[in-house]
């Protein structure tokens, strides 16, 4: 089993940034990929980010895409999500998630593992 806890969220203007944080304990292993998912109020979850368990493969979503940047610590056990030029619509709960072996996955179904979530509001 592996347990997730996310970090970082808030409140912040257009324009900010924000780091969300990833921690992962118990069955821990830098062989698990990584990836964070959003959802906002009345849609559906998606995919915005993804990184391989080696680190050498990310993914984004067109929408984060030059605004967002993806990393991790295997010393730490942590994964973090660099959130740049943020817009209204970057408002959701972001989640953390996690699956052995994937390689910059984007398809949630794929992924083992959930945090609770962060939330982040982003004001106009």
């Amino acid at each position: 089993q592996v347990q997730l806890v996310e970090s970082g969220g808030g409140l912040v203007q257009a324009g900010g940034s924000l780091r969300l944080s990833c921690a992962a304990s118990g069955r821990t292993s830098s062989n698990y990929g990584m990836a964070w998912f959003r959802q906002a109020p009345g849609k559906e979850r998606e995919f915005v980010s993804a990184i391989s368990w080696s680190a050498g493969i990310t993914s984004y979503a067109d929408s984060v895409k030059g605004r967002f940047t993806i990393s991790r610590d295997n010393a730490k056990n942590t994964v973090y999500l660099q959130l740049s030029s943020l817009k209204p619509e970057d408002t959701a709960v972001y989640y953390c998630a996690a699956r052995a072996f994937s390689v910059a996955e984007r398809r949630s179904s794929a992924y083992d593992y959930w945090g609770q979530g962060t939330q982040v509001t982003v004001s106009s």
